[in-house]
Formats: structure tokens, sequence, C-alpha cells
């Protein structure tokens, strides 16, 4: 079994995998000002879909003149439409490059066959299977087989529950396992730490006058902190894209972990709708907000309006990508809101909400992925890919590899 690494190697972003020259898993992109595609010229007669997020599903479309048969779950399904659809308007109204057009994304929403995870399903001579791997709503390691010869391939996974889903489901035995790398490490501090930092804090902030502003990303994390803000009896505004996020997730609640605690989140919480943003009124308001990372979306318009209030506080919920508005935030106090800079004179506060494994979870996960007979290890996704197949073959003593973009094994 021949595996093409087209993307996201020794990075974060534009993941694919090819195997046999035929079939491709995942095909994202990485968003910039000039989007990044795997490389190499591929032509897959099926893609199969780790989970709805830009950098595994975003170049999905610009696939379509082959006409290949796409597997996704019900939810990575929804997700990678929407996203579709919003990276072609974000695209028009900044006037960036993008590979794909609007006939494309329907015509990649007519080739697409749904599988629930845990469902055997076959193409092109081989069988495949979707495995829950707890990252978001949707999200799966695939398994895929032929001829005797087996891979897993992780996407990315999360083997501690959340709020939202539960956690990964145990990987199958098989000949050879990629996985993701992100936290190679780095470890998280528990769910239940984080939650009550972060909500002392706020709560800090408001019995003191000041206003919070959220930051979260549209998929998973708007819906996880709104969970949390309810549980803990917090009234809270949300706006932007995380509230048709939320309708979508609603369509497919056999995914979620409790679909009636979302509900009843989204419930208490008040959503704001385009103008209604200025009628807000900023006194000990909590503001869940995409984007996540400050790059563009409501998030600005609030910012703009508290920058200057050394009494309200910015809570970023996730990683703060190197180049965006969330890292200069935190690198330098300054925003870059709609091309005029900022000096933040409000508190910047960063918690780690992260869905996915750490350096703990991901040693044992592969560990006992060895331990059930598997011989090869590939690493990717992620800055310290080479340090951590260095790891698994001085560790474990199994075969690793940590492959550059372009580079072919096999097994």
């Amino acid at each position: 079994m021949k595996l093409g690494f087209k993307g996201g190697c020794r990075e974060v972003g534009r993941s694919a995998l090819l195997v046999n020259d035929e079939i491709l898993v995942d095909y994202g992109l990485k968003p910039g000002e000039q989007p990044l595609y795997p490389v190499d010229y591929v032509n897959p007669k099926a893609v199969l879909i780790s989970h709805g997020h830009l950098d595994h599903c975003g170049a999905v479309p610009n696939l379509m003149d082959m006409e290949p048969e796409i597997f996704m779950t019900p939810p990575t399904a929804d997700l990678a439409q929407v996203l579709a659809k919003d990276t072609l308007k974000i695209a028009e109204r900044e006037g960036t490059p993008v590979a794909f057009d609007d006939r494309e994304i329907q015509q990649m929403v007519l080739n697409t066959k749904t599988f629930d995870t845990g469902v055997e399903f076959h193409t092109h001579g081989y069988t495949a299977q979707f495995y829950n791997a707890g990252h978001i709503p949707g999200s799966s390691a695939i398994y895929l087989e032929k001829d005797g010869k087996s891979i897993v391939y992780t996407g990315d996974i999360c083997t501690q529950e959340t709020r939202l889903v539960p956690s990964a489901d145990e990987l199958p035995e098989a000949d050879a396992l990629i996985t993701e790398s992100t936290y190679f490490g780095e470890d998280h501090p528990t769910r239940k730490e984080t939650e009550k930092e972060f909500i002392d804090s706020l709560r800090d902030t408001i019995d003191l006058g000041g206003n919070v502003i959220i930051p979260a990303f549209a998929i998973g994390r708007t819906q996880e902190v709104l969970m949390m803000l309810s549980d803990n009896g917090i009234p809270a505004y949300v706006d932007g894209m995380g509230v048709r996020i939320y309708k979508l997730l609603m369509n497919n609640p056999e995914y979620l972990k409790d679909p009636e605690k979302l509900k009843r989140a989204f419930d208490n919480a008040t959503i704001v709708k385009g103008r209604k943003r200025e009628n807000i009124s900023l006194n000990g308001a909590v503001i869940v907000t995409t984007a996540g990372m400050l790059n563009g979306g409501p998030v600005l318009h609030y910012i703009n309006r508290l920058y200057k209030d050394p009494k309200s506080k910015i809570m970023l919920t996730g990683y703060q990508v190197e180049g965006t508005n969330g890292r200069m935030v935190l690198d330098t106090g300054n925003i870059d809101n709609d091309g005029i800079l900022q000096n933040l004179r409000m508190k910047i506060e960063q918690y780690d909400f992260s869905a996915h494994s750490g350096d703990k979870e991901l040693k044992a996960m592969v560990k006992q992925f060895c331990d059930k007979g598997g011989e090869k290890v590939f690493t990717m996704h992620g800055e310290n890919t080479e340090q951590f197949a260095q790891w698994v073959t001085d560790e474990i003593g199994v075969e690793a590899y940590a492959p550059a973009n372009g580079e072919d094994f096999t097994i």
C-alpha cells in the first residue's frame, strides 16, 4: 500500500493523504492571504473526510472535475458545505484567490455519501470505517483496508471527553497509524481546572463593572463555552457563525454528548444579529462571538467599542496561530481592526480549551495501537512531528517517520 503525503506534514493546515494514488484521505487548505493547497496533482477515485474543519475538508470542491465519490459522517457533510460557502464569501469580500466556485460546491454535495461512525462501507475495492475521534461532532478516525494491508488515520483526535462530544473510540488494529501531532511535547491542564480558572476570572471582571468578550471558534468552541456558562448560571450574548453551526449540529443529536444541555445553553443565551449589535448595553455583558482568532467577524465590533476600557477583558479560548490578530494581541497588545491599529487597554487572557489530545494522551494512544500489532507510525499535523517519530522509535521500538509534504512511503 502506497502512502502519498500531500499536505499537513511538519505543519498544521492543508491535510491530505493519497493512498495507492486512488483514495484521498482529507483534502484541506491552509487559510491566509494566499490560501495554501496540498501539493502535487491528484486524481482520486474516492475521498474520505475526517471532519468539518477547513484544514481537513476546505479544498474538496477543488476536486470536482474528477467526479470522485466522497464519504463523510452526516455532521461533517453539513459542516463541509457551510465552510466551503463561507470560504467563497470571504474570498469575494477580500479579493483573495480561491480555486473553486459555487457550482463545484454543489457538485461536492451531490457526490457525497454519508455513513455513521461504526458502519463499514466499501469503495473501489477498499473496506473503510469511521470511528469517533472526539474532536468535534462528527469527527472521525478513518480505517482503510485493501488486499490485507490496512491503515488508521486519526484526523484530529481527543481522547478526553468535552462538554460537547464523548472521548474518542479506541483505534482498531491495522498495519500502520497516521497520527496527528499537534500537542506532542505539551500537556493540557484538566478541563475542570481550566473551567474553574475561566469562570472565576470572568466573575471577577463582571463584579468590578467590566465586560467580557469571549472569542470562540464557530465549530465546537462556541457551543462548548455556552454550555459552560449556562451550567454556571452566567447569562451571555452569542453572536456570529457559531449560532448557525449550533442549528446544524442539532440535525444530528446522536453525535452530541448531551443535546438537551446544548439546547438549554442556547435557549439561555441572547442571540445577537446584525444591527442589534449596536443596541447591546455594554454594562457587565458577557459576549461569546466569532472569530476565535480575531481575524474578522463580529468580535471586532465589540473590541472597537471596548478596547479603551481597562476594566473589560478578552478571554481567548483557543490556540492563536502565527500571523493572526489573536497572536498579535498576545504578543504586542495591539490589534488590526479593519485596517486601524488599536492599542488595547483591556486585559487579555488565554485559556486552553483544546479539543486535541495532549502529549500524554498521544503517547498512550500510539503505544496502545502498537501493542495490538501496529508495525509503522507516521506523524503529521504538528510542528514537532520529527521529535514525535523519534520518540516512537526510541520508546516503543517500531518504525516511525515524519514525512515531508510530497514524500511517498510503502507499507
